[in-house]
């Protein structure tokens, strides 16, 4: 993944501002993804948020747009590009996190990990479609994300960290067996 860096602020303010009022709360973690994910269901905006050369994505892998840092560090707004076929590692986050899928559709697997940390389980899937709202916290937050249409998919996500001072959202990426749910 890239991280495209640019101006501090590029979202719409109604979205910072319900955000920011989410986050004013000071819930623990999954209390705070819940209400971010329902002030973002209300203020989700559209694939036009990013410039029409940002839309296109980059065929060496999904790009992610940052649109806002809150500056005390409370939260971070990107904007992911996935072209056809390219896909996460698997990874959890250093901190909350919520999504809207813009355009297209993020097919994401989710796992936990085994009692003695040598393999990872699947623990669900979903096909997220353009106007859906879904968020998680650490722990439980193991996942990886994959666009499997023929078109671009886009996403916003709001983490609850400073990504520009990290980094990345990204706490660590799994290289482990993959056993099936039992069905």
């Amino acid at each position: 993944m890239t991280l495209a860096t640019g101006v501090r602020t590029r979202c719409p303010g109604d979205l910072i501002t319900a955000i920011r009022g989410a986050t004013g709360h000071r819930a623990d973690w999954q209390q705070t993804a819940a209400l971010v994910a329902a002030q973002l269901r209300q203020h989700l905006p559209g694939p036009e948020i990013l410039t029409a050369q940002e839309r296109a994505g980059d065929p060496d892998g999904y790009v992610c747009h940052l649109l806002h840092t809150e500056p005390d560090g409370s939260f971070s707004v990107t904007a992911l590009v996935w072209r056809p076929g390219q896909v996460t590692p698997i990874h959890d986050h250093v901190a909350w996190c919520v999504f809207g899928v813009l355009q297209g559709a993020e097919y994401e697997e989710l796992f936990v990990l085994g009692e003695d940390g040598t393999f990872l389980s699947e623990a669900g899937r979903s096909d997220n479609q353009p106007g859906e709202v879904s968020g998680f916290a650490p722990p439980g937050d193991i996942h990886r994300v994959r666009n499997r249409g023929t078109g671009i998919a886009i996403s916003l996500h709001v983490y609850g960290a400073d990504i520009t001072r990290l980094g990345s959202s990204v706490r660590r990426t799994y290289d482990l067996p993959v056993v099936a749910a039992a069905r």
